[in-house]
């Protein structure tokens, strides 16, 4: 029976439309064949009924003891991700405030937490100790914080768990307050269960297994007998079936014994790792006769004896022992059980010890010099470039049986964002054609590297040790300028920190030569279009206006060599905070501005400094007479890995229409006319241009930002033709900004039919049917962004003419360009429309749609004012403060401020802006709560209360300096507890 194996923590969702959904957390993996079979005691053991009543008192008294866990792992450390969720805890001393829970609650990186006490008192919990190995940690709080009630601790009783034992596991189960779910001890010596590779695992180990089905959140829940003893910890269970896993309490017991006793807790190890086979394996893995029979006779009750399964290379094993060998003793003392091993080699740190094992049937005495478990468990990490990196662990190593050593990546992001889709698991082998062996020497080649250096990074992955991968990385010291190591406190549970260097200035950009490859077409007017095609990249580490932060490429046409002009999708440069660059003739990579974001046609333009690059870059013939339907061109496009193609074709459509709305409001393109081609080739490019035979470009082929669909980002391909652009390439070409001034609606076609439900009169269906040229239809309203005017557009509206000119298509409702010099004045048009079956004359005001130039970071999610596409979604603002992305770890993740929300109110003080909301929080101490009232984007109030946590997540807000352009930082909140 193959079964998988989970974790019974509840990790909360982060879920963007009300950020209070919990979801249950299962990490899927398989148990060793050895487990594959399965018994349950309820069928096979008939036993007296016991006294409900005692159980009851039982209960009643435990329940004292246990605590509901709400925590934060608020940084990827080791095989660990970030995140928020719950679990459960229970006390075993009371006197000095000690919590025992799971190693993966408390985790092995940095934690922030709180515990809710059976009257549902709050306390603060930090954690003092989390075992290298094992799935168990404590956490400490303050007895005199509980006020209400008396706290009891639970007695730890390993030998009471025995097997046909019935008992109780009580704790918060499914994210509920409390539960208690009954069951009987089944096995008190399967193997741990394994959860998959690059996550932790427990090891080393006998587990208890029961049918008590378990599920997330009951990490940490005590295990009792009819007594109220603590017999086992629940760790983790089935997802197939109703079977759990708990961690006896023997080395646990040991370990609260040392903290007691204000003793280190001391560990030790071999670097290898043992797995319980039964007697029969063990036969065929070649134990002899009279080594089983001493075996069954010293442990009648055991079914094997542990057998090597992993030995680490350059570990104190390595060429003792070998994968297969059964272990018959330690120090002459015949081992059978992973509790003896843990015993002798926790005793024997530093020291050595005598093994004798068996392999092929021979006795074999080996020699090992215990090692420091801890020593091999990293307690620090770093933080550069937005990526944060650790010394490859003792955990990860031993799944691919490789040496301890290594920079362990355990946030691929950033700058070393080396796979979207893989996150954890590659290992750093040299930066900058230097060799980075230790984490130690990674700092120290860091340091040397200058800002916005492109440096090239060798690395592997752990699942594939025979395939390198080199690639070039660029260094952001800039947006993400943090350059720190974070390390381990027990004694405040806190990771304190220090920084490491601040950042090198960037090197002088230099001119380079570049040559283009022409088109390999009989044309030669169309193949040195080439030259007028350049890369445009973005690197984007903040999301913001709801966009996620990711690198992004698209081919762009250059529209004045002389001056460096490139228009791009806006698909590339959703905005302007973040790093944009152009590559010329793939060869040359230059730094780039944005200059230009169009509000609605999903275009953006980028300049570049011509004098840094010696190549052709040829400026274009443009045509800017619009393209009708059965046009012939030739398309010319880049492929998804960047390989420039060419076909003929012909426009086979030019519609109206607005890209769909996304349920989180982003960027999209409206009010378009769109081209289509019909073109086989179009499909795999996600930019390119149309252009006549003469090589005369007459549009832009541009991927267009759509809606997610089942988690996927989806994209559309169209045609933008360059009448279009025109105003804007012209005012670009003087010299001047642009400005657009638009009527903030959303528009669609309807047939005549309609036109004529709706009400318009027949003289003007008439007027349309003579005028129009490529197809019949009446423009409508479909949606008003948001606004304080009185006079405006309404949905269902249909448009007969603006400034007393026929509306045929979406380009007669474009926007009026002006030159960015001097005042923006007003501007207004004329509309005629009808309306309820009635026409009516309206004065409708435009407005330029300005881009987002501040914002602010408030624990750990970003606020800023609502941005185009939130104006465009809906009919009424709360409040210009809106949150557009939250932490998977934030404080704003685990109390409830979710992405959409609005946020109107901070300890009762209204902040209607971001200017108000940034001085209010300015006033919110350290470590204290504050009271938040929010709205979501539904318009349903609630409120929050919140705590502050300003060593991991500070508050900040950046704003975008009119003058120079630059985004300038400002850190609000700091804290003292840095180590430095």
């Amino acid at each position: 029976m193959s079964l998988n194996a989970k974790r019974t923590h509840s990790e909360l969702s982060d879920s963007e439309c009300n950020g209070r959904t919990k979801l249950q957390a299962a990490n899927g993996g398989h148990f060793d064949s050895s487990d594959e079979e399965v018994s349950f005691v309820e069928e096979e053991i008939v036993e007296e009924p016991i006294n409900n009543a005692q159980w009851q008192t039982t209960i009643s008294k435990v329940v004292s003891s246990v605590v509901s866990i709400h925590f934060s792992q608020v940084a990827p450390f080791d095989c660990d991700s970030a995140l928020v969720s719950e679990a459960t805890g229970f006390v075993v001393d009371s006197e000095l405030g000690i919590i025992l829970t799971n190693r993966h609650v408390v985790g092995a990186g940095p934690f922030v937490g709180y515990a809710v006490f059976d009257n549902h008192e709050e306390c603060d919990v930090i954690p003092i100790y989390r075992d290298p190995v094992h799935d168990f940690g404590f956490l400490k709080f303050d007895p005199k914080n509980i006020k209400y009630m008396q706290v009891c601790a639970l007695e730890l009783k390993p030998s009471l768990a025995k097997v046909g034992s019935e008992i109780r596991v009580i704790g918060n189960d499914a994210g509920e307050k409390l539960s208690i779910l009954a069951g009987f001890i089944s096995r008190i010596d399967r193997n741990a269960p394994d959860y998959g590779e690059l996550t932790y695992n427990d090891f080393n180990t006998e587990y208890i297994q029961a049918a008590a089905s378990a599920s997330g959140g009951s990490s940490g829940s005590p295990v009792v007998n009819i007594d109220g003893h603590a017999v086992a910890l629940q760790a983790g269970g089935s997802t197939e079936a109703s079977t759990d896993f708990f961690l006896p309490v023997n080395r646990i017991l040991r370990a609260l014994n040392c903290i007691r006793a204000k003793k280190a807790v001391t560990r030790g190890t071999i670097q290898t790792q043992w797995i319980l086979r039964p007697y029969d394996e063990c036969r065929r893995l070649g134990l002899t006769p009279d080594r089983e029979a001493d075996a069954r006779k010293q442990f009648p009750d055991r079914i094997g004896l542990l057998v090597a399964e992993t030995v680490l290379r350059e570990g104190p094993g390595d060429n003792k022992i070998k994968e297969g060998d059964t272990l018959i003793s330690i120090n002459g003392e015949l081992i059978a059980s992973f509790i003896q091993v843990d015993d002798i080699l926790d005793r024997s740190v530093g020291q050595t010890i005598e093994l004798l094992i068996q392999r092929g049937g021979k006795d074999i005495k080996v020699s090992c010099e215990v090692g420091d478990l801890h020593a091999i468990t990293p307690s620090s990490y770093l933080e550069v470039c937005g990526a944060t990196f650790n010394e490859l662990s003792y955990q990860m190593a031993r799944f691919y049986a490789i040496p301890v050593r290594g920079v362990f990546l355990s946030s691929a992001s950033g700058s070393f964002n080396f796979d979207s889709k893989e996150k954890v698991g590659w290992i750093v082998d040299a930066i900058d054609n230097q060799e980075t062996p230790t984490l130690e020497t990674f700092i120290e080649v860091m340091k040397k590297v200058p800002d916005r250096k492109r440096v090239t990074v060798r690395y592997h992955h752990l699942t594939d040790q025979h395939s390198p991968h080199v690639a070039s990385v660029y260094i952001d010291r800039h947006w993400c300028s943090e350059f720190r190591i974070y390390e381990r406190n027990d004694t405040t549970g806190i990771w304190d920190y220090k920084n490491v260097a601040d950042p090198l200035p960037p090197l002088p950009e230099v001119s380079h030569e570049a040559k283009f490859i022409d088109l390999s077409i009989d044309n030669k007017q169309l193949a040195k279009l080439s030259r007028s095609l350049v890369m445009v990249s973005s690197i984007s580490p903040i999301p913001l206006d709801s966009l996620s932060a990711e690198p992004r490429k698209a081919s762009g046409l250059v529209v004045d060599a002389n001056q460096g002009y490139v228009v791009v999708s806006r698909r590339v440069i959703p905005h302007d905070c973040l790093d944009v660059f152009v590559t010329i003739a793939d060869s040359v990579i230059l730094p780039a501005e944005v200059t230009f974001l169009h509000p609605t046609q999903n275009y953006a333009v980028v300049k570049y400094d011509p004098a840094l690059v010696l190549a052709p870059v040829e400026t274009p013939k443009l045509s800017f007479a619009r393209m009708k339907r059965g046009d012939k061109a030739h398309f010319i496009g880049y492929t998804h890995n960047n390989r420039l193609v060419s076909s003929d074709t012909k426009v086979t459509d030019i519609s109206s229409l607005s890209v769909p709305s996304n349920l989180i409001p982003r960027y999209r393109a409206t009010n378009l006319e769109a081209i289509g081609i019909d073109c086989n080739v179009s499909s795999r490019c996600n930019s390119g241009i149309l252009a006549d035979d003469d090589g005369t470009v007459r549009a832009l082929w541009l991927s267009f930002l759509g809606e997610i669909q089942d988690g996927k980002e989806k994209v559309y391909l169209m045609g933008l033709d360059m009448a279009d652009l025109k105003s804007v390439i012209d005012l670009l070409k003087e010299g001047k900004k642009p400005r657009i001034n638009i009527v903030d609606a959303g528009f669609g076609s309807i047939s005549v039919a309609q036109a004529r439900i709706r009400g318009v009169p027949e003289e003007w269906i008439s007027k349309m049917e003579q005028e129009s040229e490529n197809r019949l239809q009446f423009m409508n309203v479909t949606r008003v962004s948001f606004t304080n005017e009185k006079d405006k557009l309404y949905p269902g509206d249909v448009i007969l003419c603006v400034g007393g000119k026929l509306v045929k298509e979406m380009r007669d409702l474009d926007g009026i360009v002006t030159s960015g010099e001097g005042a923006n004045e007003e501007q207004v048009l004329e509309f005629k429309l009808v309306r309820n079956g009635k026409i009516v004359d309206l004065s409708v005001k435009t407005r330029e749609i300005n881009e987002t130039s501040h914002f602010a970071i408030f624990a750990g999610c970003i606020l800023q004012a609502p941005h185009h596409a939130v104006l465009q979604a809906m009919m009424d603002i709360p409040s210009s403060v809106y949150c557009t992305f939250r932490g998977q770890s934030s404080p704003a993740t685990q109390y409830g401020i979710a992405a959409t929300n609005f946020i109107t109110h901070i300890n009762e003080i209204e902040t209607p802006d971001l200017d108000t909301f940034v001085k209010v929080v300015k006033t919110i101490p350290d470590n204290t709560y504050c009271k938040i009232r929010l709205v979501t984007f539904d318009n349903v109030p609630f409120a929050i209360s919140l705590k502050t946590n300003y060593h991991y997540f500070p508050t900040a807000e950046l704003k975008k300096d009119p003058s120079s352009g630059k985004w300038i930082e400002n850190e609000l909140n700091k804290t003292d507890a840095r180590s430095d």
